[in-house]
């Protein structure tokens, strides 16, 4: 078994408390519509400082939600988010979620670096089985940094997201723990 020395240090990010700057800097991300698209399938509504405050404030860390910002090793800089929610405890899963805020930190391995980083906390520190999450189809990016850690697709809800008139389906994605163990040596 892989020996953990620092279980929300990565090779390029760290999993991070928010902190009372972190609104500020996430409301800037708010203001692009692309990023708004690909990390949600509801409507691309910015989100204010406050309301990006409020956020924080009531979803804390329950049993059921683990919300972390991420933050580069390098700099300390603020550059996304990731999430494990949906809690089953008695069976072993959730789903989980990650953006990338920053598009200068987009498909530069900080991304994959979060995912390792947030699988080990599921697969390690909550004792999960199962993480699972989906994607829209057309965010290619994203469906490569799943696969790349270990994430299977497993099938597909179709015409899921309606977006400018097109339809595209959500991607279900799970990866189980002996899948993400097995990559690790």
């Amino acid at each position: 078994m892989m020996m953990i020395h620092d279980l929300f240090t990565g090779k390029l990010v760290k999993l991070t408390a928010s902190r009372d700057s972190d609104a500020a800097e996430m409301a800037k991300w708010q203001a692009n519509s692309d990023y708004l698209r690909k990390v949600d399938t509801d409507f691309a509504v910015p989100k204010s400082v406050d309301a990006l405050r409020e956020h924080d404030s009531a979803k804390g860390h329950g049993s059921s939600n683990f919300e972390f910002r991420l933050r580069t090793i390098e700099d300390d800089r603020l550059i996304g988010f990731v999430a494990l929610h949906g809690m089953e405890w008695n069976n072993q899963a959730c789903l989980l979620a990650i953006g990338i805020g920053n598009p200068e930190y987009r498909g530069k391995g900080y991304g994959t670096d979060a995912l390792n980083l947030m699988l080990r906390y599921a697969f390690y520190e909550l004792n999960l089985n199962r993480v699972g999450l989906d994607v829209i189809s057309y965010n290619l990016q994203a469906i490569k940094a799943y696969e790349k850690v270990g994430f299977k697709v497993e099938g597909q809800m179709r015409d899921a997201v309606l977006r400018d008139g097109k339809k595209y389906d959500r991607v279900i994605m799970g990866i189980l723990r002996d899948e993400w163990l097995e990559m690790q040596k």
